[in-house]
């Protein structure tokens, strides 16, 4: 590769520069800003969480992150000192707050026990994100593109177009979220500015060794048990390529699991030879069940999934419905039946 194009592949477009001077132009110094993210943080969550605090800590903006559900244990080594983590404290830990910015969503609904509150919160309210935008959307879209591979792939672009430092902790930040939500780089998100991000990002000091062994690489006992009974549940439909999967929702406590650990399960009726849908049907135990949705080929199950007020990526998406598990099973494998024949409109 040359130096001319790896210098492009890391250069932010026009647009995506402009956007970032003029939402940083909103901030100032000496300032608190709060970070949240998704249910569940995810590991692209997480990093672009945790970098974009180190970065801007670099012009004088105190951070604290405050996120819905509490920190995933596996991206705790994101984690340090420097970082003021306040999940813990709930919708409370946004009360003194000067902004908000809101990373990798873009429907308040995903804030969780935090959308009251930021719903009525009266300081700006930004969102950095590479989603197509939800039924009700945060805040003021700050800096947002779709073609992104991970948000942190805007989190990066924050960093270089404003020239701060991409240190050693920020790169393991923004490394962990994108080989997290390009798949390890086998989804079709995995653009070549990815890869020549990753590459930047090694060259700041990131071990992917090391990355691969904190994030993969740690298995408990009790996933790999729960992995093998929620094989045992595994259907697939191949004449329409229909693949399926669920737990109950005791799992967690009988295998001593934390729901992080769910992660992934949903690969393995997608890895199935002629699988187009892929679902995994979670029961939460109080009258709701979220099903993971994955795709190949030209299946687009965003709009599946916005059939139950979800949403996400062309070929990775989720929702959330109301029932118990056999009846949210029995719904949704009857719609995603109809819609894989073509049967069923988007909605």
């Amino acid at each position: 590769m040359s130096g001319a194009v790896a210098d492009g592949l890391l250069q932010a477009t026009e647009a995506r520069q402009a956007a970032i001077h003029e939402w940083f132009a909103a901030l100032r110094p000496g300032t608190t800003v709060a970070l949240s993210t998704h249910i569940n943080a995810d590991g692209d969550g997480c990093g672009s969480e945790t970098a974009l605090a180190r970065l801007l800590a670099q012009r004088g903006i105190r951070c604290r992150i405050v996120n819905p559900t509490p920190w995933p244990a596996m991206f705790g080594f994101l984690l340090g000192d420097d970082i003021e983590e306040a999940s813990a404290q709930g919708a409370s830990a946004l009360d003194d707050v000067d902004a908000l910015i809101v990373l990798d969503i873009n429907d308040v609904r995903r804030l969780g026990n935090l959308a009251d509150r930021v719903r009525s919160l009266t300081v700006p309210i930004s969102v950095i994100d590479h989603h197509v935008a939800g039924d009700e959307p945060v805040g003021t879209l700050a800096v947002a593109d779709t073609a992104a591979c991970a948000t942190a792939e805007l989190v990066y672009d924050i960093g270089v177009t404003l020239g701060l430092d991409i240190t050693p902790a920020i790169a393991q930040s923004l490394y962990a979220a994108i080989l997290t939500d390009t798949g390890s780089f086998r989804f079709s998100n995995t653009s070549p500015r990815a890869h020549g991000i990753a590459a930047a990002l090694l060259a700041a000091g990131v071990n992917p060794e090391e990355m691969y062994r904190r994030i993969y690489a740690q298995v408990s006992l009790g996933r790999l048990q729960l992995l093998r009974e929620a094989l045992a549940t595994l259907h697939s439909e191949p004449k329409i390529g229909l693949s399926y999967i669920s737990v109950n929702a005791d799992v967690l406590d009988r295998f001593d699991v934390t729901s992080e650990e769910l992660d992934g399960i949903v690969e393995h009726p997608r890895s199935i030879t002629g699988t187009r849908m892929a679902l995994f049907f979670r029961d939460l135990g109080y009258g709701k069940v979220k099903v993971s949705l994955r795709s190949t080929g030209d299946v687009d199950v965003q709009q599946f999934a916005r059939r139950y007020g979800g949403g996400g990526h062309r070929k990775a998406s989720g929702a959330m419905l109301t029932g118990s598990l056999a009846a949210v099973e029995e719904q949704v494998l009857a719609d995603a039946r109809l819609y894989l024949r073509g049967e069923l409109p988007a909605a």
